[in-house]
C-alpha cells in the first residue's frame, strides 16, 4: 500500500472514531414456525426492509433468505442482521418447486405465514402490517403458518 492510500485510510478511520460513530449492531434473529400441516418439501423464508417488494423478496437484492426442511416442528435464524424495521415472508413449499402453487390462479395451494402473523384479506399484507422494529441484538418470534385449502 503506498504512503498516500495509508494516509486516507487512517485519516478517515481517525474521523470515524473521534466522531462516536460506530457500525450498526448486527444480531440474530430467531423465528419459529408454528401450524405446519406436513414436514413435506421445506419452508422457504425471507426477511427484507423494502417495503416495495414485500412480500416478494426475489425483487430484493438485499434480502435475506432461508430455506430448511419442514418438520412439525421449524425453527430459522436469520444471522448478522442490523438493527432496522424488517418484515418477514414464508412460504411452506410442500413440493419444493421453488414457488407459491395456486388454485384457480389465486388462492395459494401451500402454507404461508407473516411477521406479526400479519393477515391476509384480499392479497398479502402490506409491509406496515408485517413490520418488526429489530435493535440489532438477539430477538426471537413466532410465526404461525396458515393455509387456505
Amino acid at each position: 500500500m503506498n504512503q498516500k492510500v495509508a494516509q486516507v485510510l487512517l485519516l478517515a478511520t481517525s474521523a470515524i472514531a473521534l466522531s462516536g460513530m460506530s457500525p450498526p449492531p448486527k444480531g440474530d434473529i430467531s423465528v419459529s414456525i408454528t401450524n405446519m400441516r406436513s414436514s413435506e418439501g421445506v419452508v422457504r423464508a425471507c426477511i427484507t426492509k423494502n417495503r416495495r417488494t414485500f412480500p416478494n423478496c426475489r425483487k430484493d437484492p438485499d434480502a435475506m433468505r432461508r430455506v430448511v426442511d419442514a418438520s412439525e416442528s421449524v425453527t430459522l435464524t436469520f444471522t448478522d442482521v442490523e438493527a432496522g424495521a424488517y418484515a418477514i415472508a414464508l412460504l411452506h413449499d410442500e413440493n419444493d418447486n421453488g414457488k407459491a402453487d395456486r388454485a384457480l390462479g389465486m388462492m395459494p395451494k401451500e402454507g404461508f405465514g407473516f411477521s406479526r402473523d400479519a393477515r391476509v384479506r384480499m392479497g398479502p399484507p402490506k409491509f406496515d402490517d408485517a413490520v418488526i422494529d429489530f435493535d440489532g441484538t438477539e430477538a426471537s418470534l413466532t410465526i404461525r403458518m396458515r393455509y387456505m385449502l
